[in-house]
C-alpha cells in the first residue's frame, strides 16, 4: 500500500478516513495525557483573572471584540515544552471551538497574539512585526516563564528576554503551563470579552 504522505504532493486523492482513522487511534492517549481538557470544571476560568481582564478592557476603552476570538501563536525560540502543551490543546477535535477560539495563521485575522519562548533576536522581531500588523483591539497573552520572564541567559548574542515592547494582558505562568491551563486563560479571556460594558 502507498502512503497518502507521499503521493499527495504529485495527486489530490486521499484515502477515505485515514486521517480521521489516525486522529481517533491517537486520541484516547491524547485523553489520557491531559485529562483536564474534556473537563469543562477544571478548565473553568479564575473569577480574579476574568475581574483584572474585565478591568484592564474597560480602562482602556477597549471595544468588545467579536463573539469567536482568533489565536495567532508565535513562537520565539526555546525549549518548546511550552509548544508542545500547546499543540496538545489544537489537536483536541473541536475544544476550542466549543469556547469560542481558533487559530489563525496571518496577524491580519488575529484578535490574540500567544506567544511562547525565551525570546531569540530573529524571532522577536516578527513577532513585533506581527503585534503590528495585528488590528485593534487586540490582546497579547504569554504562555509560560520562558515568554513571561525571559531567559536565564538574557542579554546574551542571541537571546532579549521578555518582550519589553508588547504589552502583556495576560500571563499564563508555569514551565511549561499545562493544556488545561492554558485553555483556563483563554477562556478567561473569552469571559471578560463576553462582559457588556
Amino acid at each position: 500500500m502507498i502512503c497518502w504522505e507521499w503521493r499527495w504532493p504529485l495527486s489530490r486523492s486521499r484515502p477515505p478516513g485515514l486521517i480521521c482513522e489516525t486522529l481517533m487511534r491517537w486520541f484516547p492517549s491524547l485523553q489520557a495525557s491531559h485529562p483536564g481538557l474534556w473537563d469543562d470544571a477544571a478548565s473553568q476560568p479564575h473569577a480574579e483573572t476574568v475581574a483584572a481582564l474585565i478591568a484592564r478592557r474597560r480602562s482602556s476603552a477597549r471595544p468588545r471584540l467579536g463573539q469567536a476570538l482568533s489565536i495567532l501563536h508565535a513562537e520565539s525560540g526555546g525549549g518548546s515544552a511550552c509548544l508542545l502543551e500547546l499543540e496538545a490543546l489544537r489537536a483536541a477535535p473541536g475544544l476550542l471551538a466549543r469556547h469560542g477560539l481558533r487559530f489563525v495563521a496571518s496577524p491580519l485575522h488575529a484578535d490574540i497574539l500567544l506567544i511562547t519562548g525565551y525570546g531569540c533576536h530573529n524571532l522577536t522581531s516578527a513577532i513585533h512585526q506581527a503585534w503590528e500588523a495585528m488590528p485593534g483591539p487586540r490582546w497579547a497573552i504569554a504562555v509560560g516563564d520562558g515568554a513571561a520572564e525571559g531567559n536565564p541567559l538574557h542579554g546574551s548574542y542571541a537571546s532579549t528576554g521578555t518582550m519589553e515592547d508588547i504589552p502583556l494582558d495576560l500571563v499564563i505562568p508555569g514551565s511549561p503551563p499545562a493544556a488545561d491551563t492554558i485553555l483556563s486563560g483563554l477562556r478567561a479571556l473569552v469571559a471578560a470579552n463576553a462582559d457588556p460594558a
